[in-house]
């Protein structure tokens, strides 16, 4: 591992205390468990350091909620970026998740030239959209852009529609295990090291997580049963364990293990109480999983 650009101090101070530092580039719900409000504390407590960059505040998420207040912050992402330049920060890991527009796709894609190191982690969840088609705040011209920033990303995580749509496929419901490895290759030869694509569909009534690791050629698989619900948020949570994980030294099959647990564990944590899902599964009671060990190891190589 290289510290070119760090103090000395901070080199002494990660060899003393391991926490690893996440910039995180998410908007922030007032209400319902989704993007920074699941981010922080799950990363927070797999004991990592998380430092949000705001996108956008809104008074609830946008998954299934009218009528809500959304205060754009493109102006201070700009600014964010420059003080924490000026401050000479660095991180472990440059982790990105919604963003509202093409230009703060740009200020993503200038961060990371600035804030980049030899030992930066780049995550990246093309937050796009889901269930066959794109989310009301997306258009394809963020598609397009989405396709230029995951060049620069180690990992991305989109799901099953995000994959469709940043290769340019059709929409179904049923996918051959060849032509998803297909579609894998061809998002990693878009830049990314490691693809992991989610909520691919799975006959008997099950849900596979599916990804490829370029660097030894190997594809992975988790599955899980499926439970018919629908939790806002549960993408998040995934890929922060996901990144929480990889940050701790766990291989990517352990750390897809460990994600596919959590969110299970959280789904049917939830699914038994009688409440609106559109405020999400109820992360508070399952949120110390994360310090457990990962008790069955379900992947397989495929």
């Amino acid at each position: 591992m290289k510290y070119r650009w760090i103090s000395k101090e901070r080199v002494k101070f990660m060899s003393m205390c391991s926490v690893k530092r996440v910039a995180a580039i998410h908007d922030l719900s007032g209400f319902g468990r989704a993007s920074l409000t699941v981010v922080i504390p799950i990363i927070s407590s797999m004991n990592h350091q998380v430092c949000p960059m705001p996108t956008a505040v809104l008074s609830t998420h946008t998954g299934g909620f009218k009528d809500y207040s959304f205060v754009d912050l493109t102006d201070s992402m700009v600014a964010f970026a420059e003080h924490w330049k000026k401050l000479n920060l660095d991180f472990d890991c440059i982790y990105s998740g919604f963003l509202g527009s093409v230009k703060q796709i740009d200020i993503l894609d200038k961060f990371i030239d600035d804030m980049k190191r030899d030992y930066t982690l780049t995550v990246v969840d093309p937050v796009l959209g889901d269930n066959g088609k794109l989310y009301d705040t997306m258009n394809e011209e963020m598609v397009k852009k989405m396709r230029v920033l995951i060049k620069k990303a180690d990992i991305i995580t989109p799901n099953y529609t995000e994959a469709v749509l940043l290769l340019g496929e059709e929409y179904s419901q049923e996918i051959s295990e060849d032509k998803i490895k297909d579609w894998l290759k061809r998002l990693s030869d878009m830049g990314p090291k490691i693809v992991i694509i989610t909520s691919v569909p799975h006959k008997n009534n099950m849900t596979d997580v599916i990804a490829y690791n370029r660097e030894d050629g190997r594809f992975w698989k988790v599955s899980c049963v499926y439970i018919p619900a629908h939790f806002p948020g549960t993408g998040d949570m995934f890929t922060s364990v996901i990144v929480g994980s990889m940050l701790k030294g766990d291989s990517l099959p352990m750390a897809l293990d460990r994600g596919v647990q959590f969110i299970t564990a959280a789904i049917r944590a939830s699914y038994g109480f009688v409440y609106p899902q559109r405020e999400g599964v109820l992360l508070e009671k399952v949120l110390d999983n994360l310090k457990l060990p990962v008790l069955n190891s379900s992947y397989e190589l495929i």
